[in-house]
């Protein structure tokens, strides 16, 4: 099994199961995704004010959201393929990207829709690890189908 690096940081204190709970839901969505080499992944934990600070300066977007990723490469849903990007040859790791986590968002999205900031954070947290494989949802069409069927195929697998 791959030796993934998982770099938690945090704009905002952020509670210790929130770090644990994201390592291991990025450590199951690589595994599932036949991730096989060793992956960098840096999270920050941040609030209502930074992700919009981040959206801002980073995506031209003006407004808060729950959670934001940053993929380092173009890979290819359901095909990956480490060659798609380049390894660190400092670190001998296959630098995925970043995603940012809204602390506030999964507080308040865990209370609306009645599943608790625990899933909520899981649920993120899979999202954006999707987009940093490629998947993207920006149409309604074939590829949001497909990185919806995804995250609910990795939820249940992880009893979430």
């Amino acid at each position: 099994m791959a030796r993934h690096s998982i770099l938690m940081s945090g704009e905002v204190p952020y509670p210790r199961w929130a770090a644990r709970l994201a390592g291991r839901c990025i450590r199951t969505v690589l595994r599932l995704e036949g991730v096989r080499v060793p992956c960098e992944i840096n999270v920050l934990f941040t609030d209502d004010a930074g992700i919009r600070a981040l959206n801002r300066d980073l995506r031209d977007v003006d407004k808060a959201t729950d959670v934001l990723s940053f993929p380092a490469f173009n890979f290819t849903p359901e095909a990956f393929d480490p060659s798609d990007g380049e390894f660190d040859p400092e670190t001998a790791l296959l630098p995925l990207g970043d995603m940012a986590l809204n602390l506030d968002r999964i507080r308040l999205q865990g209370k609306e829709y009645g599943t608790g900031e625990k899933h909520e954070t899981a649920y993120l947290t899979v999202h954006s690890v999707l987009h940093l494989l490629g998947y993207d949802h920006m149409d309604e069409g074939e590829e949001k189908r497909r990185m919806r069927a995804r995250e609910r195929a990795i939820m249940r697998t992880m009893r979430l």
